[in-house]
């Protein structure tokens, strides 16, 4: 067979670059949609150390770790695989924000603005197209370690369908034909879609996208014959009757050829009821004409209900085709590139299981969304690699038998632009006369991390080199326990001592961005909530939502008039158990219902004392916790 060769695809040793094989365990984050009878009774199978039921996964992180990791649960399971992998040349990762009115306001002041990709995003863009002179064997070595693994994950009567347009298809159909075989394409589909966007005179409007639907074994994949419902018609009973009287026998070789279809489901009725039809037998509904390779299919309009922001975002109905093809119901569909959740919507819709992976915060929180407002949803987990990701990373980056947790503190330091500190625990820096605390890789920052950071500057004050020149201490983090940005600032407050706290980027794990200087930290939002209790009732409401602006242009942070047009969604857990955040109620803006309710109310069962998680999800994807005590009955 003729080898496609690109750059990358064999070491100096002429061996094939295999995809990276690391698996790390996924971390659920978020419980979506479940009752507390449900919560019970995962956490009761849990304990006795049976398989809780099957949730269906919404995932955050890079696809590179996200595969490899799903591995060793589902190899050889999924059923369905869709992709829609980025071939836009860098405009997948973004998407269109909006600022919704002034409540204040009688007036209709929604914002728009075109949110560019982050940092973390630019990184997967760098790794699929590579520079300018490199972009073609860049993306050819992604997707085909990408497509291996896809690959391991199918069942033997799996499919995959592949969605690109005419900038990558013909060089993408050559590495599928070598990881799945020529004689495993099943189809090339034409998606001719009718839109009136992207008119042009000086050449013929591009109006069409390529499907390539490869299965693992050609002979047992799953296909259920679709119909074009445009053409369909009905067959009455006038039509039975004009059959029967001319005693016509139903067999092919009297089929009426100005008549053949009617006479095919004709056909097909006798077949599946063992007998000719009789004059009862009044309605027999032909389904239309049978799909080809070629869909006539409407984009998604401007103005429909489904358009979520996303620019590659598509039709239900084209994923509402492919799913009802090629699976039956309860079996497993896969989409590492889900953008705006259409496939995760159709599968739930159809009763499928289904898994969706993206690398864009946005994209999880609007998949998040769309399910929420899926009639009869069933509950659903969200998910990431968190720790573990970058436990990985710090193994790899930092000898762990030569000091390397030193080596990572004094490495972050750098970025954050501060001088590392020898002489504390912990201390470790110092920045513009504030000291500098770096979190661990793999636990949160917790109240008691604080504890220690100011019983420690306290001993500091005044000792000499490295001595605090003021009473700032900024506290950086991957992750942050949910009481911090409130009881924590509290507490050291109390000390005299001025705290904030940042996030680490995870675009610290990337080369490319930490030579760029494309490392940006960025301050943990703060909430405000009041709480009101009557016997077994408890209201919570929004106060405030304080948000470091730093991702929207000055221009749009002059469309904020009030503090909740930052607040694109949140959710509370009334019984935190410690496990997981468990959503239990929901309320978020919709292009229906761009309105939001600040209040929510919850009646308990039993008196006692609860703890109480809110979260909210702003206007770029970003989340904010918070954790509040009641006391009711």
């Amino acid at each position: 067979m003729t080898e496609l060769i690109w750059d990358g695809k064999y070491d100096k040793d002429g061996k094939r670059v295999a995809p990276l094989r690391v698996s790390l365990p996924f971390q659920t984050v978020e419980t979506v949609n479940e009752s507390a009878q449900q919560r019970q009774m995962a956490l009761d199978m849990f304990s006795a150390g049976r398989d809780a039921e099957w949730r269906n996964r919404l995932t955050w992180g890079d696809k590179k770790y996200v595969l490899p990791s799903l591995l060793d649960e589902f190899a050889g399971k999924v059923n369905l695989i869709y992709i829609d992998p980025p071939f836009n040349v860098g405009a997948d990762f973004s998407f269109t924000a909006t600022i919704p009115d002034d409540p204040a306001s009688d007036e209709d002041e929604t914002t728009e603005f075109q949110k560019l990709p982050s940092v973390i995003e630019q990184k997967a863009y760098r790794d699929t197209w590579g520079t300018r002179d490199s972009r073609l064997d860049s993306y050819l070595q992604w997707f085909y370690g990408t497509i291996i693994l896809l690959r391991e994950l199918l069942a033997d009567d799996g499919s995959i369908f592949v969605h690109l347009d005419y900038r990558i298809g013909h060089y993408v159909k050559t590495v599928l034909d070598e990881v799945f075989g020529v004689d495993n394409l099943v189809n090339e589909v034409i998606w001719h879609y009718k839109t009136f966007q992207g008119q042009t005179h000086r050449y013929f409007a591009r109006k069409h996208d390529t499907i390539f639907w490869y299965s693992k074994s050609r002979d047992t994949f799953t296909y259920q014959e679709q119909f074009d419902t445009e053409f369909a018609d009905t067959i009455d009973s006038k039509r039975w009757a004009d059959y029967i009287n001319q005693n016509r026998q139903i067999t092919g070789a009297n089929m009426p050829v100005q008549d053949s279809r009617f006479v095919r489901y004709l056909n097909k009725w006798v077949q599946q009821n063992g007998r000719q039809p009789g004059p009862d037998d009044v309605v027999f509904d032909v389904r239309g004409q049978p799909v080809d390779s070629v869909w006539d299919m409407k984009g998604l309009d401007p103005k429909s209900s489904e358009k979520t922001g996303y620019p590659t975002q598509k039709p239900e109905a084209l994923l509402e085709r492919i799913i009802k093809a090629s699976s039956n119901e309860s079996d497993l569909v896969l989409d590492c590139f889900c953008g705006s959740g259409t496939t995760a919507a159709v599968a739930e819709r159809l009763n499928r299981r289904w898994i969706a992976c993206d690398l864009s915060r946005f994209a999880i929180h609007t998949t998040r969304k769309r399910l929420l407002g899926t009639e009869g949803v069933k509950p659903f987990v969200v998910q990431n690699l968190g720790k573990y990701e970058r436990q990985a990373w710090i193994e790899a980056e930092f000898d762990i038998k030569q000091g390397a947790q030193k080596r990572y503190r004094d490495f972050i330091l750098r970025l954050y632009h501060a001088n590392p500190l020898a002489q504390h625990v912990w201390l470790h820096g110092v920045k513009a006369a504030r000291m500098v605390h770096v979190g661990s890789v793999d636990a949160p920052v917790t109240t008691a991390d604080l504890a220690n950071i100011v019983a420690e500057f306290k001993k500091a004050v005044g000792t000499g080199k490295g001595a605090p020149k003021s009473n700032g201490v900024d506290v950086l983090g991957w992750d942050f326990a949910f009481e911090m940005n409130e009881v924590a600032k509290q507490q050291a407050a109390q000390a005299n001592l001025d705290v904030r706290f940042y996030h680490i980027p995870r675009d610290v794990m990337d080369k490319r961005a930490v030579e760029q200087g494309d490392v940006r930290f960025y301050e943990l939002a703060a909430l405000d909530v009041s709480i009101k209790t009557k016997q077994l009732q408890v209201t919570l409401t929004l106060k405030d939502f304080v948000i470091p602006p730093d991702d929207v242009p000055q221009e749009v942070q002059k469309s904020i008039k009030h503090w909740s047009q930052w607040v694109d969604y949140w959710a509370v857990d009334w019984d935190f158990k410690g496990d997981t955040f468990h959503n239990q109620w929901q309320t978020y803006r919709t292009r229906k219902e761009p309105d939001l309710n600040l209040s929510a109310q919850h009646n308990y069962e039993q008196a006692g004392e609860y703890a109480v998680v809110v979260k909210v999800i702003d206007i770029l994807g970003n989340d904010t916790t918070k954790t509040i005590k009641i006391k009711v009955g």
